[in-house]
């Protein structure tokens, strides 16, 4: 959270409730992330806490079975970083999308575009053949920026 909103949130006598509740679902969102597998932790927005059950929110079914599967470990360890955590409850939202990364497009080298030529000019007329010569062909029209 940027310090001038940090400092606005503050000094305000109405909204410092809502800061001081920002920063315990921050922490929690740190914690639940530093022990839940990190292939789980993008899929989970922490919700709050109440009564010592943590309410997250996932995107889908299977994520909120393998988190369910794994939630006593996840109290234990969530207790060892000093958070009041004595259960956890799995909210399925198909809604809630966290941005996901694009997987970056793979561009193959120079050499390596020769090489699959090379290669193709190399076989005799087969399906590899084909499917080699296209590949050659859309990689030299979308060349890689090396």
């Amino acid at each position: 959270m940027s310090q001038n909103l940090k400092t606005l949130l503050s000094g305000n006598q109405e909204l410092r409730p809502l800061l001081t509740k920002v920063q315990a679902l921050s922490d929690l969102q740190r914690h639940f992330a530093a022990v839940a597998p990190p292939h789980l932790t993008q899929s989970v927005q922490i919700l709050g806490l109440q009564l010592g059950t943590l309410s997250v929110a996932v995107a889908n079914a299977t994520v909120a079975a393998k988190l369910r599967q794994l939630a006593p470990e996840l109290v234990v360890l969530m207790q060892n970083r000093g958070c009041e955590v004595s259960g956890i409850r799995v909210k399925v939202q198909v809604s809630f999308d966290r941005l996901q990364p694009k997987p970056a497009p793979h561009k193959l080298s120079k050499k390596a575009q020769n090489a699959l030529q090379e290669l193709s000019a190399s076989l005799h007329d087969s399906p590899l053949k084909l499917a080699l010569e296209k590949m050659a062909k859309k990689l030299k029209q979308n060349p890689p920026s090396d």
